[in-house]
């Protein structure tokens, strides 16, 4: 299974997601990322955030959703905040879609460490959803019920 996350800069939520998400996955799942309007480079503080929890940073990049023109993934999960006012970007085809809107902590201002503790956050919000999606046995649901599942794990 093929899974696409996609935020508006493709620098810090959809890559946390796609790291963390290649990290936990099984084996036969893969996720990839992509931005609306891409920064062209990976926050740094993401990038510190994966290190501490020992998730390999190695090939992320910030790429237009464009890159991923042949992927036909089976599921996309949007990851913008809606609340903050992001523009997130639409991808059509026959994949599956879900948001799991997550606010930017590259937007927060504070200490270096409660800027940290604001990114470990998030990285522990995306671990608890694809603990859940995991734990779905995706593979093992049909099109109707994991739908059904994958915007539910967007309310956690």
């Amino acid at each position: 299974m093929n899974v696409l996350f996609l935020c508006t800069a493709n620098s810090c939520r959809s890559i946390l997601c796609e790291a963390l998400f290649n990290h936990l996955a099984p084996p036969g799942m893969q996720a990839c990322s992509a931005g609306s309007q891409p920064r062209g480079e990976v926050n740094a503080q993401a990038l510190a955030a994966l290190r501490r929890a020992g998730v390999a940073t190695d090939g992320l990049s910030s790429k237009a959703v464009e890159a991923h023109a042949g992927l036909a993934p089976e599921l996309v999960i949007t990851v913008c905040d809606k609340a903050a006012g992001d523009a997130c970007p639409v991808f059509f085809g026959p994949a599956l879609k879900a948001h799991w809107g997550l606010a930017d902590p590259s937007e927060l201002a504070g200490t270096p460490a409660q800027i940290d503790a604001a990114f470990d956050a998030t990285l522990e919000r995306i671990r608890n959803r694809l603990a859940a999606f995991f734990a779905s046995q995706p593979g093992t649901l049909d099109r109707e019920a994991l739908q059904a599942e994958v915007r539910r794990i967007g309310s956690l």
